[in-house]
């Protein structure tokens, strides 16, 4: 047996980080088996799906990685296939109309909770024949009366439910249209799944569905409900807790390996081991390793774990997505400039590419002041004599790319007699406008000795501004 799994999300919104779980899971299983991976696209729901959507949920697809077997399968392509097993349930007197208004269903119930019953359905136009055609008819499905639905959810194990607590479903409504748990019964059916992987808010439904599969002679798949995802409190996800859309997450600077190593660990697990490789995930993942329990969403892990994946990343790569973030903060990166060089002076120093921009904003920059703390600490008029020296020794140097500017930053600590940090320091914020930083020599490898002198030239301007009447005391 071959494997297929699918995802199928509606097209109502975008992609959200519990759905990327879910496709991921069921694209792991397939590309574990050697199988396939279908996606489709319930877009049934005419007044809440839109166009945006679908290409949300094909761009956070594409943006992870997760490859799909096929073309796209759309549910509104397929009404007829839908109209043809409706007509056929009703032909073999599996399914009837039912003309029950909605004022009778919620009478009923109103009454059924007060009697502290559950709600459903009691049949009531299931044996009324009434005709084809009639205005405001639905179509329900007969359900099984007696016995009971038995499946074993690979999650939560063997279930069973008993038949009387079914009521019969509507499959088509008034208006004709197919509903949730008919279509995708008959799509699921159609395009041979072996196994459906689905949020644990889906298991109510599972009985009811497998009843519609054996009415329409086919063979279930194989369910698998992973528990929902909460926030930190204990509460249902949502935006409070960090969790957005997954294209939000390549806005933020996130990597796509980092988002599906996060996503893996969101109910699954594989001994002690946080770290995994596209290839370690398809390797080692297996329906029983997911958890029962619900996860818990932690922006701090994610961030370590991008922070990890950006260590391993080619520097040429974060370059181009250095350069996408700049463009979009209306930065112009000099031509001449090597933003590889960027990528490996902040690399270890950044959570995100965003963080790596904000941080490296300064060499694209000018500096149009310095850090209030930084500059009352560091900027004494102390700094001035290292300053004036640094900036002469840096303005004579003749081959810039050749010179060694850690020597250089070291012969005025050595000439002047004093700590690195007397130097140091106020080199630093003259060039950044921070008291803290990558190292001195590599920022101004980067800037160039235009620059650097530049900068150096305003910082003695602004302390000496601060100092008019010292004589530079060390």
């Amino acid at each position: 047996m071959t494997v297929k799994t699918r995802f199928a999300p509606s097209p109502t919104g975008v992609l959200h980080i519990g759905g990327a779980r879910t496709a991921l899971f069921s694209w792991l299983y397939a590309r574990h088996h050697g199988g396939q991976f279908a996606l489709r696209i319930e877009d049934t729901d005419r007044e809440r799906s839109t166009e945006a959507s679908v290409q949300a949920i094909l761009d956070g697809m594409s943006w992870l990685g997760l490859d799909h077997d096929g073309e796209v399968v759309f549910q509104t392509q397929r009404f007829n296939r839908y109209q043809e097993l409706i007509q056929q349930l009703l032909d073999e007197d599996k399914a009837y109309y039912c003309t029950c208004s909605k004022e009778r269903l919620e009478a009923l119930r109103e009454q059924q909770m007060a009697a502290g019953e559950k709600p459903r359905y009691d049949g009531k136009c299931r044996h009324a024949k009434i005709p084809p055609g009639t205005p405001g008819a639905v179509v329900r499905f007969k359900n099984p009366t007696t016995g009971s639905v038995t499946f074993h959810d690979h999650v939560r194990g063997d279930i069973t439910v008993s038949n009387s607590e079914l009521d019969d479903l509507i499959i088509a409504r008034a208006d004709g249209t197919p509903t949730y748990n008919f279509t995708v019964v008959v799509d699921d059916m159609d395009m041979g799944m072996t196994h459906v992987i689905r949020g644990d808010d889906h298991i109510n439904n599972t009985p009811r569905q497998i009843n519609l599969y054996h009415a329409l002679g086919a063979q279930p798949p194989e369910f698998a409900h992973v528990p929902m995802i909460l926030g930190e409190d204990g509460t249902r996800l949502s935006k409070r807790h960090g969790a957005v859309g997954v294209m939000q997450y390549a806005e933020d600077g996130y990597l796509p390996e980092a988002v599906l190593n996060y996503l893996v660990r969101l109910g699954w697990s594989h001994g002690d081991q946080e770290i995994f490789s596209r290839e370690d995930m398809i390797k080692l993942f297996d329906l029983k390793n997911i958890n029962r329990a619900p996860s818990i969403f932690n922006t701090d892990k994610l961030n370590w774990l991008n922070q990890y994946w950006m260590q391993q990343a080619d520097n040429q790569r974060l370059a181009g997505l250095l350069a996408k973030r700049l463009q979009k903060m209306g930065i112009d990166v000099p031509s001449d400039m090597d933003l590889s060089a960027v990528v490996d002076l902040f690399k270890t120093r950044s959570v995100t590419i965003n963080d790596m921009a904000g941080q490296a904003r300064f060499l694209f920059e000018d500096i149009n002041g310095y850090d209030a703390k930084a500059e009352k600490k560091i900027f004494k008029a102390s700094a001035l004599e290292p300053l004036r020296q640094l900036r002469e020794r840096l303005a004579g140097i003749e081959d810039w790319p050749q010179a060694d500017l850690h020597a250089v930053i070291e012969g005025v600590v050595r000439d002047l007699g004093v700590g690195f940090g007397k130097v140091g320091q106020p080199l630093r914020l003259a060039l950044t406008g921070q008291g803290s930083g990558p190292a001195n020599d590599a920022i101004m490898r980067i800037l160039g000795q235009e620059q650097t002198v530049r900068r150096l030239d305003r910082a003695i301007r602004h302390v000496a501004a601060k100092f008019p009447q010292t004589s530079s005391p060390l």
